[in-house]
């Protein structure tokens, strides 16, 4: 009995757009991958599928809805289809990994045998188990329509077994999965045929992940993603000047060089912040470079669960080009960490630039502050796990 096998990749989750390496970590999908969903649920929407399969993480089991949904279908979960585990570097940024262990990201990039990272799995033990999961599900579902949900170095993994190749020829010969992009497979007495791979036909440049990234495309000139780390801000010390310029720029930017402002109260608030727990003052560096600051208070309104943003600032040059979504990311890493489930700031709602930023990311107005010395508006970012 012929056996069809449509192998999909999770839509846009925050790994992804924070620049940050979730491998068993259990992101969210963005507000972006939600466009890609819908898109993915109209591609499907005249094809009869029979059971639906996914990884019991999140961002896998959120994007199977774009075929359970409509058709009622349970969704069944297994960690065998989830991505590779990267042990110590779950949750760190691309940035700080490729400053602190770049050959062993490279080794990583390269899908290569001899990468190790403490507590994470090698690509064999990944390929072994989802390939495993691929059979079974043939097995069990034959002369049906199955519809598996997995992870781009998985898909990998698996289409190096699909193919029989040896695993030193899987980066140069496998492909890469766009967010939510498709592959199908038939499977009859055993044998797998390959109908098409990591097809991304029903997403628009506009909603597509890899359109607007470049780490794939293996240009020549070496062009790579900007990818950020953070380092504790030396208030006291070398990084003084940074943050008293960053701040007093930020306040003549939005609010004009006749509203008071007040250097040395946000300079004392930032000296106790580092003081408390140097995580919350954080330089945002790119190589060598320090292009912003990022500055949370986890005090504020905390007995409701709000982590809050005090400062998130990007360095003139570095603006326009989608860094300071990382700075975000940053933020839900740590409020996540300790039990936050919204992250809030304040944003002058003349502001324009800033209020689209934080609307395109998820952010919706919850109030305007009260006792305020110039307008602002709360927003609130929903990070919690539902």
């Amino acid at each position: 009995m012929l056996t069809k096998i449509y192998v999909i990749r999770h839509a846009e989750a925050e790994g992804n757009l924070y620049r940050r390496i979730h491998g068993w970590y259990d992101s969210l999908v963005t507000e972006n991958g939600m466009r890609q969903i819908a898109a993915l649920q109209a591609r499907f929407s005249n094809i009869p599928v029979d059971v639906v399969y996914s990884s019991d993480l999140i961002r896998t089991s959120t994007t199977a809805q774009a075929i359970c949904a409509p058709r009622g279908l349970p969704l069944h979960r297994t960690a065998d289809l989830r991505e590779i585990s990267l042990g110590a570097w779950e949750d760190a940024t691309f940035g700080v990994v490729a400053q602190q262990k770049p050959e062993m990201l490279r080794l990583f990039s390269a899908m290569s045998s001899d990468f190790c990272v403490p507590g994470a799995e090698t690509f064999a033990a990944v390929a072994e188990r989802v390939y495993a999961a691929f059979c079974h599900i043939a097995q069990t579902h034959a002369g049906q329509t199955a519809v598996l949900f997995s992870h781009g170095t998985a898909i990998r993994c698996l289409q190096g077994m699909v193919r029989g190749l040896p695993m030193t020829k899987w980066n140069e010969s496998l492909g890469h999965s766009d967010n939510s992009a498709v592959s199908c497979y038939e499977v009859e007495d055993g044998r797998v045929t390959i109908c098409f791979e990591n097809d991304n036909s029903h997403l628009s440049d506009e909603i597509s992940t890899l359109a607007r990234q470049r780490w794939w495309r293996g240009k020549p000139d070496g062009t790579v993603d900007a990818n950020l780390w953070f380092r504790p801000l030396d208030i006291c010390g070398e990084d003084a000047t940074l943050y008293r310029t960053a701040r007093a720029g930020a306040w003549r930017e939005i609010h004009g060089s006749e509203a008071p402002y007040d250097e040395a109260g946000f300079y004392t608030a930032a000296v106790r912040c580092a003081a408390e727990d140097p995580d919350t003052l954080l330089c945002a560096m790119m190589g060598e470079q320090p292009v912003g600051v990022l500055q949370l208070d986890p005090h504020r309104n905390s007995a409701v669960g709000v982590g809050h943003l005090s400062f998130v600032y990007l360095l003139p040059p570095f603006r326009g080009n989608g860094l300071g979504v990382q700075l975000v990311g940053q933020a839900v890493s740590y409020y996540r960490r300790v039990g936050r489930s919204l992250l809030q700031l304040r944003c002058a709602p003349d502001n324009a630039v800033a209020q689209r930023f934080y609307h395109k990311y998820g952010f919706y107005k919850a109030g305007t502050e009260a006792g305020s010395r110039v307008p602002l508006d709360i927003l609130e970012k929903n990070i919690g796990y539902v």
